[in-house]
């Protein structure tokens, strides 16, 4: 009988990502793990991931490609990432035609044209920050690293203020994995509902948004590109959650990352890195989000240890894992360095290849952004806890902080 590959359990909570990350590792390019209750192959090996990320032989379509869709469609808590019906979840020439249509909200252009409206949101925000009383700690994660994104993306989709507090309540839940099966349905039941409620309010006043373009192009009778309804609701959720809930957790890790390494923060103050360094080593080190559900494979997939990935098994995208490998990085893999030089590609953070994410420029725009001015503004800021009472947000999924308190010191 044939040995069968080792199963690591995914902590749900996400209590000791470094752990889970060197278990990883100890267990090869590829592992079998339990992604609550759903078996898969973690791939942590980054040039395996980046050929999978691009192999024909690797799918994002669960319904054509996983046996085991129907069963798990009702009953995991997170279903919804493989229930969607957006460019996230689809293959081949589907993907390629949903791609097209939410790809020119995010050309070099567009992003470009944000940069002032991000600069009046930062300096917004940073005077509400300035009105603290001098010397109380502020939840930095709240008040900056959260409301900057949510602002952005909410120009970019047309999403009115008095609806913004409902998605980002709804959006936390999707990236919750310590609900129940039912309490994971009720968020995504609420979740549409808030979804349904933008777009009546598009179709009933159409705007220069996002949101609006696509409605137009789901309403323009013999589009053969035209996106259903099911499509048009689940691309909005897409570029909605994606597009503020990865990038909070960017700016909360970079900040984090300077305040606990002081000699990092001098070697951008001294010209010897910038900004965008620190935007790119955060990505590498602690990558938005940690592991991405999931791929199936096409066919029967060898790995360079021998095993095989049979066709129609999970694949899941453990990028926090591959990001930091040693065979990459070696013994300085698991440090904040700004100062690091190595071939080639350093994270894949944004992912690889199709799927790609197509806000990556406009999320390094808004970090450096954001860090560049809060320096300049708090030179003296310290973190008001240790490091060590930083507790992660209960997630598998992301990597971020519950809190994120600081004391502020204005430049003088």
């Amino acid at each position: 009988m044939p040995h069968e590959p080792a199963l690591l359990v995914l902590d749900p909570h996400g209590a000791d990502p470094d752990a889970e990350i060197r278990a990883l590792h100890s267990l090869g390019p590829a592992a079998r793990v339990d992604l609550l209750g759903v078996t898969a192959w973690a791939v942590s090996e980054p040039d395996l991931l980046r050929e999978l990320l691009t192999s024909p032989d690797v799918s994002k379509d669960a319904r054509q490609h996983w046996p085991r869709f129907e069963e798990v469609s009702g009953t995991w808590p997170l279903a919804l990432w493989v229930t969607v019906q957006n460019m996230f979840t689809a293959y081949g020439s589907e993907h390629r035609r949903l791609r097209r249509l939410v790809a020119p909200a995010f050309t070099a252009r567009r992003v470009a044209a944000l940069a002032g409206h991000i600069e009046a949101v930062v300096t917004g925000l940073l005077d509400d920050l300035a009105a603290t009383a001098p010397g109380e700690p502020v939840d930095l994660r709240e008040r900056f690293a959260y409301p900057l994104p949510i602002q952005v993306i909410s120009r970019l989709m047309g999403l009115p203020p008095n609806q913004r507090e409902g998605f980002r309540d709804v959006v936390d839940g999707v990236f919750a994995t310590t609900l129940t099966p039912e309490e994971s349905a009720a968020n995504t039941a609420r979740l549409y509902t808030v979804l349904d409620r933008l777009i009546a309010t598009k179709r009933a006043g159409p705007g220069e948004d996002m949101t609006s373009l696509l409605i137009a192009a789901r309403d323009e009778e013999g589009e053969e590109s035209a996106l259903t309804d099911d499509e048009l609701r689940d691309t909005l959720l897409l570029v909605i959650s994606a597009g503020y809930e990865t990038t909070v957790n960017l700016i909360d890790q970079a900040v984090a990352a300077l305040l606990t390494h002081p000699e990092q923060l001098a070697h951008v103050r001294a010209g010897r890195a910038g900004w965008a360094d620190v935007v790119e080593e955060t990505l590498r080190l602690k990558p938005a989000v940690k592991h991405l559900p999931l791929r199936f494979a096409v066919r029967d997939i060898p790995l360079p240890d021998g095993q095989v990935i049979p066709a129609g098994e999970a694949i899941l995208a453990s990028y926090a894992a591959a990001n930091r490998h040693p065979g990459r990085h070696g013994d300085r893999a698991a440090s904040f360095d700004l100062t690091r030089t190595a071939p080639g590609p350093e994270h894949l953070a944004f992912g690889h290849g199709v799927h790609y994410c197509l806000g990556a420029s406009l999320a390094r725009l808004e970090a450096v952004t954001a860090l560049r001015a809060l320096f300049a503004r708090f030179p003296e800021a310290e973190l008001a806890v240790s490091a060590a009472e930083l507790e992660p947000v209960p997630s598998l999924l992301t990597y971020g902080h519950k809190r994120l308190p600081v004391r502020l010191r204005p430049a003088v």
